[in-house]
């Protein structure tokens, strides 16, 4: 299984969804609260070259926001690049 890392805040409503759908799959993540840590959010735009959040990666790709990740999953394309 691949490596998912999320970038997230404490308020995001998006960065729950996208904790929720992952939990649902039985999909452990590595969360990185940008919230309070002006280098983790720096870290994050310099990966993702986007401000908001959530960010995703699996592995070394970055999916994008929970818009994306929901959208690879309505397409049936998600549960293959967690598999790896």
């Amino acid at each position: 299984m691949s490596e998912v890392t999320l970038y997230t805040t404490n308020t995001c409503p998006y960065c729950a969804a996208a904790k929720s759908l992952l939990k649902a799959k039985g999909v452990s993540y590595n969360e990185i609260s940008v919230q309070t840590s002006v280098e983790q959010r720096t870290i994050m735009m310099e990966r993702s070259g986007r401000r908001t959040v959530p960010q995703i990666f699996i592995g070394e790709r970055h999916i994008g926001g929970f818009d994306d990740m929901a959208l690879l999953q309505q397409r049936g394309e998600l549960d293959a690049l967690l598999a790896g």
